[in-house]
């Protein structure tokens, strides 16, 4: 795949502004493993191969380990997510895909079981966020780098 622009070099005022937003809510005192579990999933959602790529990554220097990611895909049949990351992945899934889920009443219910308003404003801006860094990336072709595969041992 050839990458198709620097959308970040295009426009880097407005891309600043969606810098800024990403900023406030790593601030917003959601849980890092939380947020990039987020970011992954909704990643995997909407097929942003660079994306994932960085946010398994991200997730890993911050302590996830490699079993929860594995599972992410398959989330609700693995026992590895809590309660609140449970209600955080059903809600990504539903605002990554609005237009089919409408956020439905029942989801938005267990999310306010685990997350105050506040910070299910900040969960849904995390979510909106990271669907916007989707959408720029897969657009533009952004290109994940990728290692050589590990040479067998023989």
């Amino acid at each position: 795949m050839t990458p198709r622009m620097n959308f970040m070099q295009a426009a880097p005022d407005t891309v600043k502004a969606l810098m800024a937003l990403e900023a406030q809510i790593q601030g917003s005192g959601l849980e890092q493993s939380l947020i990039e579990l987020v970011k992954t999933r909704a990643s995997q959602i909407n097929g942003c191969a660079y994306c994932i790529n960085m946010h398994t990554s991200d997730a890993r220097k911050h302590g996830e380990t490699e079993q929860r990611l594995y599972l992410l895909n398959a989330w609700r049949e693995a026992p590895a997510y809590s309660e609140r990351e449970r209600a955080a992945l059903a809600w990504t899934e539903a605002v990554t895909l609005i237009a089919d889920t409408h956020a439905p009443d029942d989801l938005y219910a267990e999310v306010r079981k685990h997350f105050s308003e506040a910070e299910t404003v900040n969960l849904t801006m995390l979510i909106a966020t990271i669907n916007a860094w989707n959408r720029l990336a897969i657009s533009f072709r952004a290109v994940p780098p990728v290692r050589a595969k590990a040479a067998s041992a023989a």
